[in-house]
């Protein structure tokens, strides 16, 4: 053992544990010659540049209706009362197999993805500063505050911080080389013909160049030109 820490995180106490596991990165990857670029979404989570899409549902209807109950029924309750820690407790609860469901997610699907190739390139993304705020300050307001609000929120329930990171210490194990792409126009340039027009983005799943006419998911053809800025990059 390295070393170990301890938080407390509301009424739970956490102990983390930094552990050498005496685990050496491989030389080479069993697959040393394929490659996959790829695409984190919002309508999809994850799109390849193969052609293949994961995604899953991290909280079912009824847990959606029941955590807008709790709240609802938190704000009429009194501060410190024994029934609003009971209904804290219970969104609580919610949220953590949330959150279980996400961490299951990319864990798995981080370890198809170094497991199966060699390299993996993903777009260079500062998830941090595309989930700020967008209220701003009185003196200087944000425009299209609701509109960045439901992006924030999709960015976060898709994991797509929490995808990398797995991705990344999978491929300590894996000998996989993660590669990240500067993210400029993946989503508006067709992977075929290589024209940029952001009216080729027809809407969130569809992409028709005005160009050539090549048309796919909007979300593959971006995981394919991330694939190949990387390899632009290598």
């Amino acid at each position: 053992m390295r070393s170990a820490t301890v938080s407390r995180d509301g009424q739970h106490w956490y102990v983390s544990f930094l552990v050498d596991d005496g685990h050496a990165t491989p030389g080479q990857h069993p697959a040393p010659n394929s490659a996959v670029g790829v695409d984190r979404g919002v309508a999809v989570a994850v799109a390849c540049s193969d052609g293949t899409m994961r995604d899953r549902q991290f909280r079912t209807p009824g847990e959606t209706r029941r955590h807008r109950v709790l709240q609802q029924k938190l704000a009429r309750q009194a501060r410190g009362s024994t029934n609003r820690k009971k209904t804290l407790v219970a969104l609580r609860q919610v949220k953590r197999r949330e959150r279980d469901r996400r961490h299951d997610f990319v864990s798995w699907t981080a370890n198809r993805l170094a497991t199966r190739h060699a390299l993996v390139a993903v777009e260079d993304l500062r998830t941090r500063n595309m989930t700020r705020s967008a209220k701003g300050t009185i003196d200087a307001p944000g425009s299209k505050v609701k509109q960045k609000a439901g992006l924030n929120r999709s960015v976060l329930d898709k994991g797509w911080h929490k995808l990398q990171l797995a991705l990344e210490n999978v491929a300590r194990y894996r000998g996989t080389r993660i590669v990240k792409v500067p993210a400029a126009y993946t989503s508006q340039r067709c992977s075929v013909c290589r024209r940029v027009d952001p009216e080729s983005r027809e809407s969130q799943a569809r992409f028709r160049c005005t160009a050539c006419g090549h048309a796919e998911n909007a979300d593959v053809n971006a995981a394919k030109n991330v694939l190949r800025g990387c390899r632009k990059i290598s």
